[in-house]
């Protein structure tokens, strides 16, 4: 392939947003997703929920694929109770992203789950989540950060070596690991950070922070070199 490789991220469809004078239902992704995949040189692709028969080929049209942050996962896709402290479920996009994950893991497109990308991909391999955790987003709306270290020898470890301060929002977190994955990274109080598949055949990697929100594009970059 020559020429930038095509980075699909996943978005939000939302009702009711306004611009200008209108107040339409719209698709949206925040611009840091873009910027940080065109930074890292690729070319980004916005994916809005679709039927989740078509993620197959849509994916099969991508170089690389990022699951975006966003929504708490709906409770019942791991077999769990929802918690009151759990967010309102956005049930069309659960089932969009989760058949891009599958699509993606078949077809060994390079993958990149992103806070709620990072939680979905554990739940298409049949992981579990806590529905609420402190001290991971301390302000609402407002990214915190904290240290992250990764593990050595893993996919991750190998990106990033060393301990990091990341931009960090989340009150979920990996709670049983999907099969065949590994963590990759911790946070000091032991939050799984980054998850991997550890196979040659494949990159799959999720991160629990968010690159988009800071200056380190070695994440990405591996993902687009990954693509190329």
């Amino acid at each position: 392939m020559s020429g930038r490789p095509l980075i699909g991220v996943s978005t939000y469809l939302e009702s009711g947003v306004r611009w200008g004078v209108w107040e339409l239902d719209a698709v949206l992704l925040p611009a840091g997703y873009p910027r940080l995949v065109q930074r890292a040189g690729g070319l980004a692709f916005l994916l809005p929920p679709d039927a989740p028969e078509r993620a197959a080929a849509a994916v099969e049209r991508l170089d690389g694929l990022v699951i975006a942050g966003g929504p708490d996962v709906e409770p019942s896709r791991y077999g769990a109770q929802r918690s009151p402290r759990t967010g309102p479920p956005a049930r069309e996009r659960d089932a969009w992203e989760l058949a891009l994950i599958e699509a993606a893991l078949a077809a060994r497109v390079p993958l990149l789950g992103v806070c709620r990308g990072m939680q979905l991909l554990n739940v298409a391999l049949g992981g579990t989540l806590v529905q609420h955790l402190d001290g991971h987003a301390e302000v609402v709306g407002v990214f915190g950060r904290h240290a992250v270290k990764p593990v050595p020898g893993t996919l991750y470890g190998g990106i990033v070596p060393e301990e990091t301060s990341v931009p960090t929002y989340h009150h979920q977190a990996v709670e049983r690991l999907g099969e065949g994955l590994v963590p990759s990274a911790h946070a000091e109080d032991g939050t799984v950070e980054a998850i991997e598949l550890p196979s040659a055949e494949a990159w799959v990697l999720g991160v629990q922070w968010h690159p988009e929100m800071g200056e380190d594009l070695r994440v990405m970059r591996a993902l687009v070199r990954a693509a190329s």
